[in-house]
């Protein structure tokens, strides 16, 4: 990794934070010199990216946070931005992924990834504005996935969630970018992370995979076209750390497709 000290003296809270993506995410920044807030369900988790922060850690504070409740999230964000004396930027990654055949598909089931992906992130954002308001190059990046834009078969809900999450980013760029709050999307796809290989660490970040009688001829295409395979969660990382950093200062109300061109 390039190095690089983007993140000196700002301030960053991360969701997800305890695997996958979001861990890398926390570890890039702090890596780049920012102070970070790492916040997921997963106590287990948190104490992973803790360990794996090595002597970054002296800037590393964790919390413990369910995104899907609305006092959790008031509570969190608040002792967050506390802990870190303002907020400059704001990385939406829990989410979970659910599989199922939608005529098998509950309601509950349903209901619970909207109010994690969709729901949750609306929450959190709204919680920290007040703090981003009066930050520095104020940020915003929130995930969305390939199954906004292309059609991915059983995962309906998680579709929906994702769509959701990238209008509502557009919505929320044209809101605030007069007040200086940046919003960005990011896309991942082709990406091995405890979400897409059922090994993370957090209920918020994992899913179970696809029905096992699913017909794989429904992925037009499943290998990405650069590389062996798929990309690891320190390549969305980057991407992100960029796009809340003073380097993606010109970019907002869009998203990026980080899948190494499996959707061409």
């Amino acid at each position: 990794m390039q190095n690089l000290d983007r993140y000196t003296g700002r301030r960053v809270l991360v969701t997800g934070a305890g695997s996958g993506i979001g861990q890398a995410t926390v570890l890039r920044m702090l890596a780049e010199g920012g102070r970070v807030v790492a916040a997921d369900i997963s106590e287990g988790g948190l104490k992973d990216t803790v360990a794996k922060a090595g002597a970054d850690a002296e800037r590393l504070s964790t919390l413990v946070l369910n995104i899907a409740d609305e006092e959790s999230v008031k509570a969190g964000v608040a002792s967050a931005v506390e802990t870190l004396g303002g907020l400059d930027a704001l990385v939406n990654a829990a989410g979970i992924l659910r599989s199922s055949h939608t005529h098998e598909t509950t309601l509950d089931a349903f209901n619970q990834v909207i109010a994690i992906n969709l729901t949750g992130t609306f929450l959190v954002i709204r919680e920290a504005i007040p703090a981003l308001l009066r930050g520095e190059g104020a940020a915003v990046v929130n995930f969305s996935s390939t199954s906004a834009m292309f059609a991915h078969p059983y995962m309906a809900a998680y579709a929906a969630s994702k769509g959701g999450i990238q209008s509502m980013t557009h919505a929320l760029a044209s809101e605030y970018g007069k007040q200086g709050i940046r919003f960005t999307a990011v896309q991942p796809g082709s990406i091995s992370s405890g979400m897409t290989d059922g090994s993370g660490a957090s209920r918020q970040s994992v899913g179970p995979g696809l029905p096992e009688d699913a017909d794989m001829s429904l992925f037009v295409k499943l290998a990405p076209a650069l590389g062996e395979g798929f990309a690891g969660p320190e390549t969305v990382a980057s991407v992100v750390a960029m796009l809340a950093s003073d380097d993606g200062r010109f970019i907002t109300g869009t998203e990026i497709r980080i899948d190494g061109g499996t959707h061409f």
